[in-house]
């Protein structure tokens, strides 16, 4: 996942901006939702989608099943980096969607799989890796 991108990615380009001391960057007034997923959790029900029988053929949303809003997205990554950067709110791109969140009760269902790892280890692992390799 490219830091860089300005629109989208936005747990890299969060994690980025607060390691380097910047502002973290809002689009609207972040009230919009977004579903995050680790991706060890993603890997293993895609893993499971492809080698259960029953699975095949089938739509199967893989992803976090609780949604979180921009604006706390925000806040969590700077208490988890201890970075001092602001945030700094930008006009809301037209075709931006208030909320993005999966059904993934057929993957609990079919695949007997759901995320595991909470959206705060996820970040403080990803935060971890990206000090590391930045």
């Amino acid at each position: 996942m490219r830091p860089g991108d300005l629109y989208g990615r936005v747990v890299p380009r969060f994690i980025n901006q607060a390691v380097s001391g910047c502002s973290l960057t809002v689009f609207g007034d972040g009230t919009q939702t977004r579903s995050f997923t680790y991706v060890m959790d993603m890997v293993e029900g895609i893993l499971r989608a492809t080698c259960l029988p029953e699975a095949s053929g089938e739509v199967i949303n893989i992803g976090g099943g609780v949604e979180t809003r921009i604006i706390d997205l925000a806040k969590i990554i700077l208490k988890l980096t201890g970075s001092k950067s602001g945030i700094e709110f930008h006009p809301l791109p037209v075709d931006d969607p208030g909320r993005r969140c999966p059904d993934i009760s057929k993957a609990e269902k079919l695949l007997g799989w759901e995320p595991k790892i909470s959206l705060e280890e996820g970040l403080a692992r990803t935060i971890s890796w990206f000090q590391k390799h930045t």
